[in-house]
């Protein structure tokens, strides 16, 4: 008999509750901004998560300097077994409006398009996961913001999970370690975390799409800015005198490969470069951009072809100079992650006794996980149900926050059976 048969159920209208409330605080990283973290929403959020974790009982629990939430939750076996943290990021991506969420929850969905307040209507050709979900209790956006639930599914079931454990100290497990980030959606997720003082042997971020995945790879990453500088003076006398940075930066972006090594013309393990952000005048004008393979060396190839590309737009306007600058995001985790196989390994053996599927995956991104494995915490993704993350079309599954939720306390169970 699956193990499950043991755990008392997850309250389910509690952690719904928790989620609901979370996603409604702005949190929208600022990858302009000079503070950590980056937003006052994250301090907000962060806030109200230590004043929950203090009224649970939770030990230690406490916002650092740096606004993160630290909290422990002492071990029930009594045995010398590894500490291991669960960790999840305060802050939602940037990349669309997050603030002012209204969530609205979809019980049993029926299958079919699902028409938001806002009007727009979700498909299974602009939301491909949702077909799977019929008779799913979901949690979407209104259509104007996003939902925030990369990675406010994963917060809220980590805070389930420890106050579920909390009430009930008759459970197996070795000491847990509570810990929320900010900025992880700027690449800033790490940069605070005090490994010494978290303590784990191994973690897990619950950061990941639908169920039953359990991410082992993700990209190795890189950020390229190009700077392009003219000459700005006024239009009506600017014959011979302009340089216009904007109209070179407009060929660059123009002349990078389109039909492939793209976003839109990628997927499974294949890389690419993707321009997000271009701003400036006639006089300076920056080009922003992500690099992203699985093959670390791969990265150096494209710097190359952005570089290339860049110097030859510079040449079409005589007098302009052009700057590349790289700089170095997260690895992939796989090499890390061999380090330590138990932390796979009881990953997998916990949905093996809950009796439910697994595969191991690959994430075309990264997490929180990718730069503490390489500094030296393995540090695996877990699946959170999330879907159509960074979308006015995001949206979650309690369901899969439920599995997710009584996954996580199984594999500490399993972790508590181990001893140094």
């Amino acid at each position: 008999m699956p193990s499950n048969a043991l755990i008392p159920l997850i309250n389910q209208s509690r952690l719904l509750d928790r989620f609901l409330r979370y996603v409604q605080v702005g949190t929208s990283a600022n990858p302009a901004a000079t503070i950590y973290p980056s937003s006052s929403g994250q301090w907000e959020l962060g806030r109200m998560l230590l004043r929950e974790l203090i009224d649970m009982g939770a030990d230690n629990a406490h916002q650092d300097e740096s606004g993160l939430v630290w909290a422990t939750i002492p071990g029930t076996t009594g045995t010398a077994s590894p500490t291991i943290a669960l960790i999840a990021h305060l802050d939602t991506s940037p990349e669309a409006p997050g603030e002012h969420v209204k969530p609205e929850v979809v019980d049993c969905y029926v299958g079919g398009d699902l028409r938001l307040s806002s009007g727009q209507v979700m498909t299974s050709a602009n939301s491909p996961t949702l077909s799977s979900l019929v008779g799913k209790t979901l949690v979407t956006t209104d259509g104007t913001t996003l939902l925030g639930g990369d990675d406010k599914a994963g917060v809220a079931i980590i805070m389930e999970i420890a106050h579920h454990l909390i009430e009930r100290p008759y459970l197996p497990h070795g000491n847990l370690r509570v810990l929320f980030t900010c900025d992880e959606e700027i690449g800033r997720g790490t940069d605070r975390i005090d490994l010494e003082k978290l303590g784990a042997h191994a973690a897990y971020t619950i950061d990941g799409g639908g169920s039953g995945m359990l991410d082992v790879e993700t990209f190795s990453a890189d950020a390229m800015r190009v700077t392009f500088t003219g000459r700005n003076i006024h239009p009506a006398i600017a014959k011979g005198q302009m340089i216009n940075a904007v109209r070179a930066a407009c060929d660059f972006v123009d002349s990078l490969p389109r039909s492939e090594r793209t976003p839109e013309t990628t997927a499974d393990r294949e890389g690419f470069i993707h321009v997000h952000d271009i701003r400036g005048g006639v006089g300076k004008c920056e080009v922003d951009m992500l690099l992203r393979s699985f093959d670390e060396s791969q990265l150096d190839k494209f710097a190359a072809v952005v570089c290339s590309t860049a110097d030859e737009a510079a040449k079409r306007s005589p007098g302009l100079t052009v700057d590349c600058t790289r700089r170095r995001q997260y690895r992939n985790l796989a090499e890390g992650l061999k380090r330590l196989p138990d932390v796979v390994e009881l990953a997998e053996q916990a949905f093996v006794n809950l009796g439910r599927p697994c595969v191991r995956a690959i994430v075309r991104g990264g997490t929180d996980g990718s730069q503490l494995t390489e500094k030296g915490l393995p540090t695996p993704n877990l699946s959170s149900g999330q879907h159509n993350i960074h979308s006015v079309l995001e949206f979650a599954c309690l369901d899969e926050m439920l599995e997710a939720s009584e996954h996580a306390i199984e594999l500490l169970k399993l972790w508590g059976e181990k001893t140094f």
